[in-house]
């Protein structure tokens, strides 16, 4: 190996490592791609969290486009996206369905009666398992189901104005909602 080998290779691997920091420093990490996109909605049974004694599956919904919600009583971002999907809701464009992540039942519920509930229903996912079915690894995150149950957006993060505007009340449009 020559001399000059010797030494320009360490800071050609430096000037290489620098160029991938560079390129994911300019990510958005709201933008990750979930691999359940264009993939059916997982499978799910769970009692709503106003009445435990009914239930809501994925079948129920089939046929209707819709949106699922992961929200939790206990989490900041929800409370910033809460007004969002309240003002949203009462358009009626789409059902929005919420999935309470991991949450105390009496919290929840309180919480909604406090600030407004945008859901047709909230289900009640104390363990967590269906949010990890989904993919769920932090609340909020949002998703957009096509009347065949296939999910075709997810937003992690909050639901502002602008990811409606510009990301999901179109493509409602497109799915015929």
């Amino acid at each position: 190996m020559s001399k000059r080998w010797k030494y320009l290779a360490p800071l050609a691997l430096f000037v290489i490592l620098l160029g991938f920091l560079a390129v994911g420093l300019n990510l958005n990490p709201r933008e990750v791609p979930s691999p359940l996109i264009g993939k059916p909605a997982p499978a799910f049974d769970l009692p709503r969290l106003d009445d435990p004694s009914q239930r809501i599956t994925r079948q129920d919904l089939a046929g209707k486009v819709w949106i699922l919600n992961v929200w939790a009583s206990w989490c900041v971002a929800c409370h910033e996206e809460h007004p969002v999907l309240v003002e949203f809701a009462r358009r009626h464009l789409v059902p929005i369905y919420g999935l309470n992540y991991k949450d105390e039942r009496g919290n929840a519920i309180e919480w909604l009666s406090r600030l407004g509930n945008p859901y047709e229903a909230s289900l009640s996912d104390t363990d967590g398992r269906v949010g990890i079915n989904f993919g769920v690894y932090g609340v909020p995150e949002t998703f957009v189901i096509d009347k065949q149950g296939v999910i075709r957006f997810k937003q992690i993060g909050p639901v502002t104005p602008e990811v409606l505007r510009d990301r999901i009340e179109p493509l409602i449009r497109e799915l015929g909602a």
